[in-house]
């Protein structure tokens, strides 16, 4: 199993400074990736989540200028409210900074509010979605770059740099819909916020699709804080998740400080073995 931690863009503990120390220290101790959070405005009388959020793609950026090799996702980036030829260009770009450690989990939202404040249909997402990622493996992978859907359409444009390795498309949910989408589209899927003895059901359900585990990535997004629940507990969960198939893990500490967001992350590198 490999682990992920959230970096903290959002909320109290959000800043630069605190990126900085997060990513270095996820690559000290041996996290496998850090991972950001996507919304691009929030109303002010949506209550979740923290509307005070650092963008994701420029968060990646920021960590990955102070790292070297821990790897960068988005959990998740909700694509239908980019436009996918500037979605394909700042991804690319990213990875290809980075040294191809871009992973995407890629949602549809769930806020009709967010769409609507961007003057876009919300009932269209899933659709428009679905296309998205199809521009998106093209612009990374053909140049020049024709696309022709119901929602967008491309004619002979470049979009260069490419990503400096294929970008792992995976796709967060938990719907009908998404899985279809997974089995289409993606190689690998992240849960959100399941517990062990409710993650078989799922996982059985990727699996009927996706049956090899060294091909597609069954991840799992939680709320692991080692100064917020029992060490036992995280540790239960971690024998649980796995046996029942889940390969990946990303936490997200609930810390309102620095220091106290670092010293989750050290506390549950410790917990769950890494070093």
């Amino acid at each position: 199993m490999r682990f992920g931690i959230h970096l903290p863009q959002f909320g109290r503990a959000a800043g630069p400074e605190a990126v900085t120390r997060a990513a270095r220290l996820a690559e000290q101790l041996g996290f496998a990736d850090v991972w950001v959070s996507d919304h691009v405005a929030q109303p002010a009388s949506q209550g979740y989540p923290s509307p005070y959020l650092f963008d994701p793609l420029l968060t990646l950026t920021w960590a990955a200028a102070a790292t070297e090799r821990v790897e960068l996702g988005t959990s998740v980036l909700v694509a239908a409210q980019y436009h996918p030829l500037w979605l394909a260009n700042a991804t690319a770009s990213l990875d290809a900074l980075s040294g191809g450690r871009l992973k995407l989990a890629i949602g549809v939202g769930w806020s009709e509010a967010e769409f609507e404040a961007l003057g876009q249909d919300f009932h269209t997402r899933g659709r428009r979605t679905d296309e998205i990622l199809q521009v998106l493996e093209a612009c990374w992978t053909t140049d020049p770059t024709s696309y022709e859907g119901e929602h967008y359409r491309l004619e002979d444009l470049r979009v260069l740099p490419k990503p400096a390795h294929p970008i792992e498309v995976w796709i967060g949910g938990g719907s009908e819909a998404a899985y279809r989408r997974a089995a289409r589209f993606g190689r690998g899927f992240q849960l959100i916020g399941l517990k062990p003895d409710t993650v078989a059901e799922p996982i059985a359900r990727l699996r009927a699709d996706h049956p090899d585990p060294a091909s597609f990535t069954i991840s799992l997004r939680t709320g692991w804080d080692p100064q917020g629940m029992d060490v036992d507990e995280i540790r239960r969960e971690r024998e649980g998740f796995e046996a029942a198939g889940v390969q990946h893990v990303v936490a997200a500490p609930w810390r309102s400080d620095t220091d106290a967001w670092l010293r989750s992350m050290e506390l549950l590198a410790a917990a769950v073995g890494l070093g």
